[in-house]
């Protein structure tokens, strides 16, 4: 039987990585483009790799002509806010820019179907909780609005083009590892609360630093909805093959329709690692918003979605395994 082809852009990082690992496990042939600008090498265990840029015609051209890709799945945005303020360019180049190049190479080449990897930041303040598709979407920082530039992109792709389909898939927080412990999130610098509480245990960090602990919450820290990697990669899975099978074009918010706050994920996170983990308090965060949850019972009636890994210890322990094997591997 003839094996789909599914290039995978951005398939050496975090998310993109896993999900060449569940593309396999299903019985798909993803093609990894990455620049390696953010993702790791050695992430991509044996599937074929292509060195270079969304936006470089020249390697979008060798790709789409060698390979008879079936569909594209986009993880190569960059995605650190703070970052995105004090340099938007960078962002509207690679994230709207980069992402209009693929789609071009796409349409050139008959390849209809594109699962892109969104985000929370799409809606901006939460006005209500927990969030579905119908919220208002005004982004407060550069990383949101060229996320939504894209989806708005994609909205009149598909009514320019009649044969072009996407499914958009909203990430809340992104969290955990592989269960085998060979794929994590390996990010320079670490931004992400999970890794960073693990790099405290580890004895990577001194501290973990809590922005705001005067917020209307039980705790008075801010609540977030934490979604294993591997739930998110599922979510994707379902979307292509919902694609595959002529499903119409929609949009997802991933998350657990739980939420956890900073406090409650330190405590937790002292529990599996058993280890000390000390804190700091810090001024907040500007567009920190105070809860942000998310209502994926959409994705769960359509798509058919059940998260596996929805409870925080097994989130933070396949963290701290990935980590620690990754630190073995670094040492060696």
């Amino acid at each position: 039987m003839h094996t789909k082809k599914i290039l995978v852009v951005g398939g050496a990082g975090y998310i993109g990585s896993h999900m060449v690992a569940v593309l396999q496990d299903a019985g798909f042939d993803p093609i990894v483009l990455d620049d390696l600008s953010t993702g790791h090498r050695h992430a991509v265990k044996d599937a074929e790799f292509v060195m270079g840029d969304m936006a470089d015609d020249n390697v979008l051209e060798t790709i789409f002509t060698k390979h008879k890709i079936q569909a594209v799945m986009h993880f190569a945005a960059f995605i650190q806010v703070n970052e995105s303020v004090k340099n938007p360019a960078k962002y509207y180049l690679n994230n709207v820019a980069g992402t209009l190049k693929l789609l071009q190479a796409m349409l050139k080449h008959g390849v209809n179907q594109f699962i892109f990897s969104s985000t929370a930041a799409v809606f901006g303040e939460p006005r209500y909780t927990p969030m579905n598709e119908d919220h208002p979407q005004s982004p407060v920082n550069a990383y949101g609005s060229s996320k939504l530039m894209v989806e708005k992109i994609l909205q009149d792709y598909t009514r320019a083009y009649p044969d072009f389909r996407f499914m958009t898939l909203r990430y809340f927080n992104a969290a955990g590892a592989h269960p085998n412990g060979k794929l994590g999130e390996w990010h320079e610098p670490e931004t992400h609360l999970i890794p960073v509480i693990l790099e405290v245990a580890s004895g990577k960090r001194s501290a973990i630093n809590i922005f705001g602990t005067d917020y209307p919450t039980p705790d008075g820290t801010c609540i977030r909805d934490y979604v294993h990697v591997m739930d998110l990669c599922e979510a994707h899975l379902l979307a292509l093959q919902a694609l595959m099978q002529g499903k119409k074009s929609n949009s997802y918010n991933l998350g657990t329709g739980h939420g956890f706050s900073i406090r409650q994920v330190i405590d937790c996170a002292r529990e599996v690692t058993k280890c000390d983990i000390k804190t700091e308090n810090a001024e907040r965060r500007e567009g920190d918003p105070t809860i942000l949850v998310a209502d994926p019972s959409l994705a769960i009636a359509e798509l058919n979605w059940q998260p596996k890994y929805a409870d925080l210890p097994t989130i933070i322990a396949h963290a701290w395994q990935a980590s620690r094997m990754n630190a073995e591997l670094s040492s060696v």
